[in-house]
């Protein structure tokens, strides 16, 4: 299944102050993760960012937030699953789209429970596997399973830039291109 930019939305989820400090990879996770999220922006692809119990965990981190625009909602939740939350859930359906693009922490409970809601819900899941992770790498991998079965779409931040991107020669592709670089 071919995924086109038009039918495609980004949900980042829970990238916090106090909750980064303690994950796996953290700094390649960031680096990653900012570099999707630029390049989702350039293609214009909308974004929804939540927040997991904001006043315990903290707000999204800095470089998260200095990489998302001031126009970019924050949603704070307290439900593990996005679309446990009305807020977020009308958000998403608002879009109209069928191709949900998840980066996120951790892994192996709110993006895990998001996941297998999206799917529930008929959306076509695209799993940013290297801008994902949790505290210990073997959640991480229990959940890359999970997500296996749920028959997500895996993918890296860079394919799935380029397959949004989908040809090469033009104003966008050089955007992309110097992101990824």
């Amino acid at each position: 299944m071919r995924i086109l930019a038009e039918d495609t939305i980004g949900l980042i989820i829970d990238y916090q102050d106090r909750i980064i400090p303690v994950m796996d990879k953290r700094e390649e996770l960031i680096y990653n993760t900012i570099k999707l999220i630029k390049g989702l922006k350039t293609l214009q692809i909308p974004l929804v960012v939540s927040q997991q119990y904001t006043k315990g965990l903290g707000d999204t981190i800095e470089s998260i937030k200095d990489a998302l625009s001031e126009e970019c909602s924050y949603y704070d939740k307290l439900t593990f699953s996005c679309l446990d939350n009305t807020e977020i859930s009308d958000q998403i359906k608002s879009y109209n789209k069928k191709n949900i693009v998840v980066c996120g922490i951790e892994a192996h409970v709110c993006v895990l429970q998001t996941v297998i809601d999206l799917v529930a819900a008929g959306y076509n899941v695209i799993i940013v596997e290297d801008c994902i992770t949790s505290r210990k790498i073997h959640d991480k991998e229990i959940a890359l399973k999970r997500f296996a079965g749920e028959g997500v779409i895996f993918a890296t931040y860079e394919s799935i830039l380029f397959e949004l991107t989908r040809e090469a020669g033009n104003e966008t592709f050089k955007a992309i291109s110097k992101i990824i670089k």
